[in-house]
């Protein structure tokens, strides 16, 4: 969170306060409503608003967003894809990504694993509900918020029944793709479920399973997982998720019931971690600062003086 002026004013209705994020589709911003409700809000790079693939792709981001709901994913609030810079707003989340806490204060404790897993495996249930593959669920759309894990950013995100854009492009994060997206080929719900095994050995050893680089789809396709560091109880489930043939892997279903079986049995619901929690609260920090600089800029100034009736002759009736 950057509370920098270097960001329009306004957007749509939305005051912007400062900015949260980018990406490779466009920025996404801290904004209040009209009546000082909190939301994200996502735009188009300006640059990208030429080429008619980049507002058609916003455009079913959108829908894709308001199909889905849940106790695990960001509720649309707003949007308008149609308008001159294209934007979305959804309920802002108090939380940081699991990116951000993983590279900040290191992995997971094993308990939190199990919680972030299962909230995820429920996230996933509603998103596959709706009918749509996420296709880039990895730890930068993955925040941690006080009563559990969100999945947000549904920038690539596709309708089971839809024609891609493009049939040709290799779309996601290489290092969370499952090997039928790292082959362009069909992508299911089960895609997903191979995207969620890494991002939970990201959260348990702070690295991805295959690795980095630019020969890291050849991995996923041809190569076993570095489950390294990986906590005995959570090895064999995520094996079972990163299975190379779809078919293979467990669904959301199952891994929530497998974690939720795991949670009761050993760890209970204790939840947040304690650095995520105090990950959380400097963010609260900046959020508070943020939101005072907004309140104050749009106070209204101080009543004018009573104009010195010494000399309105107005204040004198005539004789």
């Amino acid at each position: 969170m950057q509370p920098s002026r270097d960001h329009p004013d306004k957007i749509g209705p939305y005051q912007v306060l400062g900015r949260l994020g980018e990406g490779g589709m466009g920025q996404v911003y801290l904004a209040a409503s009209p009546s000082r409700r909190l939301v994200a809000l996502k735009v188009i790079r300006p640059e990208l608003l030429d080429d008619p693939h980049w507002r058609e792709r916003f455009r079913r981001e959108v829908a894709s967003a308001r199909s889905v709901s849940g106790f695990y994913t960001a509720p649309v609030v707003d949007a308008d894809p149609d308008a001159e810079l294209p934007w979305l707003a959804t309920q802002y989340i108090r939380g940081v990504s699991l990116a951000a806490a993983v590279r900040e204060k290191g992995p997971l404790p094993e308990q939190a694993v199990c919680r972030l897993g299962a909230g995820l495996a429920e996230a996933l249930i509603a998103i596959h509900r709706a009918g749509i593959v996420h296709r880039d669920l990895k730890p930068s759309n993955v925040l941690l918020a006080a009563d559990g894990p969100r999945v947000i950013d549904f920038g690539i995100a596709r309708p089971l029944d839809a024609l891609p854009l493009s049939r040709s492009a290799i779309v996601g994060t290489p290092e969370y793709m499952s090997p039928e997206q790292a082959l362009a080929e069909t992508v299911t719900p089960a895609s997903d479920v191979f995207s969620l095994g890494s991002t939970l050995v990201y959260a348990a050893t702070g690295k991805a399973p295959f690795g980095t680089g630019h020969k890291v789809r050849a991995r996923i396709v041809h190569r076993e997982p570095d489950l390294t560091g990986l906590p005995d109880p959570l090895r064999g489930l995520v094996t079972l998720c990163l299975a190379k043939a779809p078919g293979e892997r467990p669904t959301p279903e199952q891994v929530l019931t497998a974690l939720s079986t795991l949670l009761d049995a050993h760890y209970g619901e204790e939840w947040p971690p304690a650095d995520v929690e105090e990950l959380i609260g400097a963010q609260e920090r900046t959020l508070v600062q943020m939101t005072a600089v907004y309140e104050q800029s749009t106070a209204p100034g101080p009543p004018p003086e009573p104009p010195d009736r010494r000399h309105d002759r107005r204040s004198r009736p005539s004789r």
